[in-house]
């Protein structure tokens, strides 16, 4: 079939792979692709079993069809096989939800057009802590090889603890005494990216390795299922960074400077599972879910950082079109080349222990404890080289030309790969306050640990006569966080002398070719902060000081919740009504930090609040003739604060010839920072939808949603008590109060959209398309926010307005095709900034097409046995941020190029 592409409409789209899986199939999604028959009763019945892509479908549908909240679902095609990279890729492909990519994979999520911060996720129903800084869980620390599905409310009930102002995706396991059945796969694949190795000394190829075993013992009174995956995945990007554009004495935008680069990357990751569960009778059951991942990226970028208008670079021989320098020179330009590193290592470990008992025929009783930590520290190493220290050494003749994708591509006269001109040096004279000379380089080792420690508790009471139970339940949880910050300058050892690279680090050149620049010469830049070719000199500045802070929260929450089963005008309702009563004390510590170098000040900073919540809702389910549903949902939601806004931490400044002004405007005193008592997101939410089934191999629905946002969190000066902060000897001053910029709730706004999904296999269309099947989802979504009634209204970050899924499958005889794909509109990103921090940055719209073959043998001494091959971002998609609303002003493109892999799996 031929199908027209299009990057940047939503409507053209073909489709492609990898599908909707995680890989232990559920319990019970089990029915019918190969006939088996058998005689009972002179009368031949046929057990039809449902296996690959249809199967996960299959599954899918039957979570969201019996679900009495609005939900998405995406289940295991079969136990052991691997279906997309990343559980991010899978859950983006559902109706409404995306993904935003990060360094070309999937990684956090955004439902209903809010971003990751609006979104919580759980493992087995319970919270989980983040290897990031803040609260968004990244979904690529947990190997989809070792769920069974992921189930994404849309809608909470009152029992639903943890959930999230946008949306709760709900990761699970299997269950090995519900599966019923002792199975065990192995999986292997070996994956290359088609651009190669851009850096020099790193690889381009990979591999993925899984097994997973479940049994039953004790006459099905004792379940068992481990997993265990492990994963070696390169990735490559050529990058093209721009400093920004300023405008000419003619008043044409011209790029100000550049840092082109190419990356590469290792993740390596290892991961356990671990389910126990033990019923010694009917009435009573206990479980013990166990999960453990080490994760290490590895990450190496080289290239060289241009300063160009903004480097005071004249520009001469411009070309012009429509107000835009698109060609010209820059001469004198002194380069700084770059060999950076950022290596991460994590550690996740998760414990959860679930009692369920049976009391007699009416009452049930629960009970869950649950542990979860993460530790990270990261090494972000930045080593500069060049001709020589600021002033001194040879500078680089430069023309250039802007292409199509919004990059300049370079000529130079000068050689970047000559080890004998190109030394470890401070080209700019970056950090001279500090190091004699300017800074050579620069190490970030920040470090990160997370905790959270849960007890629930609840009992239910069997009923009749339209409330089929009611439910009464408590948690309580402690968590903290804290992150560690530490940084130096480097100084290399001959310093203020430019000093040549130690031979034994040079690893050889890399290509920058794709933006005309030749080779560069390359270094293990982790290798010299080993050999102690750099001293290391602490960043004293109170910028530096104020990053690490400590957050702890407690949260207490009593729900009650009433289960609906009911016929009203002889329509069968169900669904649950009921609230929760969430009590929050939040607090932080930090420093208050003022200055730089030998003239820094600080002070030990505390702060916190205590709240009540009241979060009600509805979930009605009207279940129609024909296997129609119309489902109504009203709810109160919240979503906690970025943990990095609740910080304590402030930088301030203090003005001593301001010392005897009282004015509040006039204060002496200011500062920027943290707000530890900071409240959450708030929204009510309004959802409707209709769905028509097709039993479990299909359905088709509609959906509409409004979230009146009540609050907001946005940045507001604010009066703050300086108290007790030091003034560096003078006079006291007239007052101690003065104007700090932090996080402050404010009015918020609106978000509202529609939703379409259809789920449907050929064969039920027409006999000639047996086989065949196709998803198709698209969702609309606006959004306005207006926190302070004095700005104008904005759009949340995130948000794509236009957002939509197909996937086209063929699966018969063994043989299984796919292709899927996954597009949405431009949105406002968060990325990666100056000094490791926050910015929010337009993104351009695309379109990522992964596709998928393979075949398994279902009879013959090869049974079990399952090939494939995949490719991902098959259109070789970009990655593209910009500025002012502009798309001609990129500041970011990054290309990732295709990633193939070839595997086998094996099912006894």
């Amino acid at each position: 079939m031929n199908t027209a592409i299009s990057r940047r409409r939503a409507w053209l789209m073909t489709g492609g792979a990898t599908g909707l899986a995680l890989t232990f199939a559920l319990a019970g999604s089990a029915q019918a692709q190969t006939a088996a028959p058998a005689q009972q009763d002179n009368a031949q019945v046929e057990e039809v079993v449902v296996t690959g892509i249809r199967r996960g479908i299959e599954g899918a549908i039957s979570l969201k069809k019996s679900s009495t909240s609005i939900v998405e679902a995406v289940s295991a095609e079969d136990i052991g096989k691997l279906p997309d990279m990343s559980i991010a890729e899978s859950i983006a492909r559902l109706p409404g939800l995306t993904a935003q990519r990060l360094d070309g994979r999937g990684q956090v999520i955004s439902i209903r057009g809010l971003a990751p911060d609006f979104t919580t996720a759980l493992l087995n129903g319970r919270e989980q802590v983040s290897t990031g800084d803040n609260r968004g869980v990244e979904f690529d620390q947990y190997p989809s090889e070792l769920l069974s599905a992921v189930v994404v409310y849309k809608t909470p009930d009152a029992s639903l603890i943890g959930q999230g102002l946008a949306g709760t995706a709900d990761m699970r396991t299997v269950r090995p005494l519900a599966f019923g059945k002792r199975a065990l796969a192995v999986g292997a694949r070996y994956e290359w990216n088609d651009i190669g190795a851009l850096n020099a000394g790193t690889k381009s190829h990979g591999n993925r390795l899984s097994i997973s075993y479940i049994d039953q013992f004790m006459d099905g009174k004792l379940g068992l299922a481990l997993g265990y995956a492990h994963m070696e995945s390169p990735y490559q990007a050529e990058r093209w960074n721009s400093w920004g554009y300023p405008t000419d004495a003619s008043g044409n935008l011209v790029i100000g400077g550049a840092k082109p680069y190419v990356q590469s990357s290792m993740l390596k990751r290892d991961g356990f599972m671990g389910v126990v569960e033990f019923a010694p009778t009917d009435r009573f059951t206990s479980s013990l879910d166990v999960f453990y991942s080490e994760f290490n990226n590895h990450q190496i970028q080289r290239g060289v950082e241009l300063p160009l208008v903004w480097g005071g670079i004249p520009l001469t021989n411009s070309k012009v079109s429509n107000g835009m320098v698109v060609g010209g020179a820059f001469n004198g330009v002194k380069g700084v080349v770059r060999n950076d590193g950022n290596d991460r290592d994590a550690t996740i470990k998760s414990l959860g222990w679930n009692n369920k008992w049976e009391m007699g025929d009416a009452w049930t009783l629960v009970t869950d404890l649950s542990w979860s930590k993460v530790e990270r520290t990261d090494q972000v190493v930045e080593s500069y080289s060049g001709t020589g220290r600021a002033g001194v050494g040879a500078t680089d003749n430069m023309t250039f030309m802007m292409d199509g994708d919004g990059k300049a591509i370079f000529t130079s006269t000068l050689n970047y790969a000559d080890a004998g001109q190109i030394k470890l040096t401070s080209p700019q004279g970056w950090g001279g306050d500090i190091i004699t000379g300017g800074q050579d380089g620069y190490l970030n080792q920040p470090t990160i640990e997370d905790e959270l420690k849960t007890g629930r508790f609840s009992i239910t009471r069997a009923l009749d006569q339209g409330l089929s139970s009611v439910e009464l339940g408590a948690s309580y949880s402690e968590r903290t966080k804290g992150l560690v910050n530490d940084e130096w300058f480097l100084r290399a050892k001959g310093s203020p002398a430019s000093v040549a690279i130690p031979s034994s680090a040079i690893v050889g050149n890399t290509s920058l070719g794709f933006i005309g620049l030749g080779n560069v010469i390359s270094y293990d830049p982790f290798a010299l902060i080993r050999s102690g070719a750099y001293d290391l000199v602490r960043n004293p500045n109170a910028d530096v000081l104020v990053k690490s802070w400590d957050v702890e929260e407690k949260v207490a929450i009593g729900y009650l919740k009433a289960n609906i089963d009911a016929d009203l005008g002889g329509v069968p309702v169900t669904g649950n009504f009921g609230f929760q009563v969430v009590h929050t004390d939040q607090g932080s510590t930090a420093l208050g930090a003022s200055g730089t170098g030998s003239g820094v000040v600080r002070a030990n900073l505390s702060g916190g609040k205590k709240y009540v919540d009241f979060l009600p809702s509805v979930n009605l389910r009207f279940a129609l003739p024909a296997e129609q549903s119309l489902r109504f949902a009203v709810a109160r939601t919240l979503a906690r604060p970025r943990m990095d806004q609740m910080r304590a931490s402030k930088t301030f400044s203090y003005d001593q010839a301001k010392a005897g002004n009282s004015n509040i405007n006039f204060s002496p005193w200011s500062g920027t920072g943290g707000n530890p008592e900071l409240e959450p997101w708030r929204a009510d939410s309004y959802d409707v939808s209709y769905e028509k089934y097709f039993g479990r191999q299909a359905y088709v629905s509609l959906a509409a949603f409004y979230k009146d946002l009540k609050t907001y969190v946005y940045d507001q000066s604010v009066i703050f008590d300086f108290t007790g902060f030091p003034i560096g000897g003078g006079p006291e001053p007239a007052t101690r109060l003065g104007l700090v910029t932090t996080p402050q709730n404010g009015k918020g706004g609106s978000v509202k959209g529609v939703e379409f999904a259809a789920s449907m296999p050929g064969a039920l269309l027409t006999p000639i398309l047996d086989g065949f099947g196709a998803t198709f989802s698209a969702s609309y979504t606006d959004s306005s926010i207006q926190p302070n009634p004095n700005d104008k209204s904005s759009t949340i970050p995130g948000l794509s307005k236009t957002v939509a899924n197909l996937t086209v499958y063929y699966e018969k005889n063994g043989f299984s095709f796919r292709i899927s794909d996954r597009y949405r509109s431009k949105f406002l990103g968060e990325v990666t900034g100056f000094g490791n921090g926050r910015n929010y940055r337009m993104v351009k719209g695309e379109s990522v097409i992964d596709s998928q073959i393979g075949y398994t043998f279902n009879e013959g001494p090869m049974q079990g046995l399952s090939v494939l091959a995949q490719v991902n971002n098959l259109t070789d998609e970009p990655f593209t941020t910009y500025q002012n609303n502009d798309q001609r002003q990129v500041i970011d493109y990054q290309r990732y190029g295709r990633t193939y892999l070839i595997g086998l799996s094996y099912k006894f």
